[in-house]
């Protein structure tokens, strides 16, 4: 027979607040602090508005995280906002503000854990009090104006929460500021982005994820922002354009020069450490440029589908902002008529550090894969690779194979069927495919023990699918 504990003093005392609304909100000016979190948590999970409202102006820690809540529908955020409003027009009278940064994101946050293991009954509420008032407050609450934190992602259009949130904050800018670490946009206009980005405080942006049709003299609109986002720490750029070709052709004379006015903004972001971009086309001959740029060094830089020269290869073993690189990732580039001996010391100045390299549909033949094969022995802190789409075949292949026997610890590898397999018009044939990867396999594991392992075929352009073969054969549809 099982007995149901009790409910603590704390519990008692929430649960009789809640029941009277009128007697809850004048009590909050002699609540102790150990009672507002349970409280408001409480007021938050049933809805009640009104005690929500004052809960926030009368908030008597500097932070306020209600974004790990998570917010059911914008009547409960409209509340939060009106006792902010409370708050910045003194309608509420409290002993001291204390509020510095509202927290809107939907992330973890340790002070509810705190709070509900007092709730529990875990005598730790003075500590966590005492905690809250000494904790070392993020940058954003250093200074005067109360903070309003963040995460935005938008597609189309705004969501009715954004919609309501960014409304509010416009008419409020000269007594607040707000604030996104994380951004994600997909198809805003390139012409509109740099309006929508003003709204937001250029030094709170730590993740700018972008994916934007855009033109090149748009790029001239969105540097300046980008140059303000000094504490940037990963940046995606995906740039979509109506020529489906056109990131594998070679920029123009006047868009070289935007480019150049482009990447000189990089020199401003001070903290970046992961950078992807794809479809930047106008890299092509100026990759020495945005690696000079950087300031600080890179753990992660992937640059797909577009064009390489050869001194941008170059500029790989020139480069010290990339000397403790983690993540390499190519794919898409055409590298083809290069030399790789640029790549090949690149690859053995980072190896000590290097954990994944993604070279697929990069058009390398069996010369260009082989000169990187002494680099590649070397690089024994690597746990993932991947060679899918290039033209190699069964003997380079197996040579690959033998220069990874002290990879031990790789994780995944991928590695693309040799060309043996292919009739006319890259059309697999299934006979040699299965028995040419089984030879691959015997190789691979004399060699050492993978963990998981494919060779693959190109993508079938009739269903857009690959077959593989790793511990057992997978046709694409076609075949099936």
């Amino acid at each position: 027979m099982s007995f149901q504990a009790p409910p603590t003093l704390l519990t008692l005392a929430v649960q009789s607040l809640l029941k009277d609304e009128a007697l809850a909100i004048s009590a909050l000016q002699d609540l102790p602090m150990e009672l507002f979190p349970p409280l408001f948590k409480a007021a938050f999970d049933g809805r009640q508005l009104k005690i929500l409202k004052a809960m926030v102006a009368a908030w008597p820690f500097p932070c306020l995280p209600v974004g790990a809540l998570k917010f059911p529908d914008v009547a409960t955020l409209k509340a939060v906002l009106d006792g902010i409003d409370m708050q910045l027009t003194g309608n509420f009278c409290q002993r001291v503000r204390k509020l510095q940064v509202l927290d809107l994101r939907n992330v973890h946050h340790d002070f509810w854990d705190v709070w509900a293991r007092t709730e529990d009954g875990d005598h730790s509420a003075e500590i966590a009090c005492e905690r809250q008032r000494r904790k070392r407050l993020h940058r954003y609450a250093l200074r005067q104006h109360l903070k309003v934190v963040t995460d935005i992602c938008l597609g189309f259009h705004l969501d009715e929460h954004q919609a309501y949130l960014l409304q509010w904050a416009q008419k409020r800018r000269g007594s607040l500021h707000l604030c996104c670490v994380k951004m994600q946009i997909w198809g805003l206009r390139m012409d509109t982005l740099g309006k929508f980005l003003s709204i937001f405080q250029p030094d709170s942006f730590e993740e700018l994820e972008l994916s934007i049709e855009w033109t090149p003299s748009m790029m001239e609109h969105f540097a300046p922002c980008l140059g303000q986002m000094r504490n940037l720490h990963k940046l995606f750029l995906t740039l979509k354009h109506e020529n489906f070709f056109r990131p594998v052709i070679t920029p123009t004379a006047l868009e070289g020069k935007r480019a150049t006015k482009f990447i000189s903004h990089f020199s401003k972001l001070n903290c970046l450490q992961y950078l992807y971009m794809t479809g930047v086309y106008f890299l092509n001959g100026h990759m020495r440029k945005l690696l000079w740029c950087l300031k600080t060094p890179l753990e992660f830089l992937s640059i797909a589908l577009c064009k390489f020269s050869q001194s941008d290869l170059e500029s790989f073993v020139q480069c010290q902002s990339l000397c403790h690189l983690k993540h390499l990732d190519l794919a898409g580039v055409n590298l083809s008529g290069l030399s790789l001996v640029p790549l090949r010391i690149f690859l053995e100045s980072v190896a000590d550090t290097l954990q994944t390299l993604e070279l697929e549909h990069c058009r390398m033949n069996d010369s260009q894969l082989s000169a990187l094969f002494p680099a590649l022995s070397r690089c024994s802190q690597l746990i993932k690779i991947n060679f899918y789409d290039n033209d190699i075949s069964m003997a380079v292949l197996k040579d690959l194979l033998c220069h990874t026997a002290n990879l031990g610890q790789l994780i995944l590898e991928l590695y693309p069927a040799p060309l043996e397999c292919y009739e006319t018009g890259y059309v697999i044939s299934i006979d040699r495919f299965v028995q040419l990867s089984s030879e691959l396999r015997n190789t691979l594991c004399t060699v050492r023990q993978p963990q998981s392992f494919s060779f693959a075929t190109f993508i079938c352009l009739e269903c857009c699918q690959r077959s593989s073969y790793d511990a057992e054969m997978t046709l694409c549809l076609c075949w099936q």
